[in-house]
């Protein structure tokens, strides 16, 4: 992302693990975008039934200062979509 300069995203679209059970092609997109030089967490987008629940907790995190090491420290519930933010690791290519 060369227009943007000092950012790393972090990218996952899945399909979530409820759907194996009810066969519904849904999916699931979460996006985490990072400032560089600092760690800290910009930006969360989630495109699914309960991003509302999920924006409002990484709301919290960010008003706080959370950097992309503590969303990778902290232990993710399992199974929910939300632990998706935490075990994002690989940046999208710029």
């Amino acid at each position: 992302h060369p227009q943007h300069g000092d950012i790393d995203i972090y990218r996952s679209n899945f399909r979530g693990l409820k759907h194996t059970l009810t066969g519904r092609d849904e999916r699931t997109l979460m996006k985490l975008v990072v400032q560089r030089s600092t760690d800290v967490v910009l930006g969360v987008h989630c495109v699914e039934p309960a991003a509302g629940e999920l924006i409002q907790l990484a709301g919290v995190a960010m008003k706080a200062g959370a950097t992309k090491a503590d969303f990778d420290a902290t232990i993710g519930v399992h199974p929910t979509s939300a632990e998706e933010l935490v075990t994002m690791r690989t940046k999208v290519e710029e």
